[in-house]
Order: C-alpha cells, then sequence, then structure tokens
C-alpha cells in the first residue's frame, strides 16, 4: 500500500515557545471592543498572522524537536506523501515550519481553515495526499503524526493509524490510554520509523 503521513505541527514538529498564543492575543487585544461579524474574525485572523511572523522570528524558545529531521527523511525515501495535519491556518502552519527551515517537506496538508473538526481536516489531508499519490483514499495507509489525544482521536476517526510522540503537553502513558497505535519519546526512535514503513 501506498502511505500518507499527515504530521501535526505544535507539540509534535516543534515548539514555538509561546509565539502562537501571544500573537493570537496581541491581535485580538488590537482588535477588540467592535461587535462580532466575519469581518471581524478576517481582520483578527490577518492581525494574528502578522504578529505571528514578528513573534516566531524573535522567540527564544522556538525549538524543532530532536528525531524530526530523520523521520522527514525516513518517510520522503519511502515515497510516502507527506503532508500536514494541523489546526493552525496554511498560512500560520507555513510561517511556523519557515524559521525552522521546514517548508519545503510538506507539499500539501489538512489545515485548521479547511475545518474546525479535527478529524475532518485531517480527512481532507489525507484526501490531497492521495490525490498526490494517484491513488483512491482507500488504496492508501494514512498515518497520523501527533502528540494528544485529539490527534488519535481524529486518525481512527478516518479509520488511520496514529503515531503519537510524547514531546507535547502528553506523556507516553496518556497517549497510549487514548489508544495511539505506537508511542515513542522522539520521532528517530527505531519504532517510529518501522512503523512508517508498515512494520
Amino acid at each position: 500500500m501506498t502511505t500518507v503521513a499527515l504530521f501535526d505541527i505544535d507539540g509534535t514538529l516543534m515548539t514555538t515557545g509561546g509565539a502562537g498564543r501571544r500573537a493570537m492575543r496581541a491581535a485580538f487585544g488590537e482588535v477588540i471592543g467592535r461587535a462580532y461579524d466575519a469581518a471581524l474574525v478576517e481582520q483578527i485572523l490577518e492581525r494574528y498572522l502578522e504578529r505571528l511572523e514578528a513573534e516566531v522570528a524573535r522567540s527564544p524558545g522556538y525549538h524543532v524537536f530532536d528525531g524530526v529531521h530523520t523521520i522527514l527523511e525516513h518517510a520522503h525515501a519511502l515515497n510516502a506523501a507527506v503532508g500536514l495535519g494541523t489546526g493552525n491556518v496554511e498560512r500560520g502552519a507555513q510561517v511556523k515550519l519557515a524559521r525552522g527551515a521546514l517548508n519545503d517537506r510538506f507539499a500539501f496538508g489538512g489545515f485548521g481553515s479547511d475545518a474546525e473538526d479535527r478529524t475532518e481536516l485531517i480527512r481532507a489531508g489525507a484526501e490531497r495526499g492521495a490525490a498526490r499519490l494517484g491513488r483512491p483514499l482507500s488504496e492508501c495507509r494514512v498515518i497520523v503524526i501527533g502528540d494528544t489525544p485529539r490527534d488519535v482521536r481524529a486518525a481512527h476517526g478516518i479509520g488511520a493509524v496514529c503515531l503519537a510522540v510524547a514531546t507535547g503537553g502528553y506523556d507516553v502513558s496518556a497517549l497510549q490510554k487514548a489508544g495511539a497505535d505506537l508511542v515513542v519519546e522522539r520521532l528517530d526512535d527505531p519504532r517510529a520509523l518501522a512503523f512508517l514503513e508498515g512494520r
């Protein structure tokens, strides 16, 4: 079977050291007090993205986790369709990845701008990955790589498997209890690389 690998960003690939939270707080602060409407949401999002670029660029806590480059190289070597499965909007995801020189590693994704529901945005990413492989989704093995129980639920919600990594806010035990198919402490664990291969 051909493989679609969907990576979460925050807590899985990296930490931005709170840059996203600071950018969102500043964006709300600039726009707060106006009546809620769709245009207001767009304004907040635009301000957030502007602030995010500055926050990520100067964040002393920004860090790409150990093992990320290894698993990405391995996934590409397997000719997997390597994309994102993240609650970030697409432009925000690109901002976060750029500082770590990771933008060129992901050709597609499922994003928060596709759907608010985690399962549905993962489904969008899986469908885009299958299309890149020229196969129906039913002929693809989809692996969601994430760091939270939400990632596990979303993966299982579309019939995918979940490789969970304990680099975010949940430890190995919590991720195992959530039902992850495999839990590792870092993404270059040999078990994680074998899991990508279907072993």
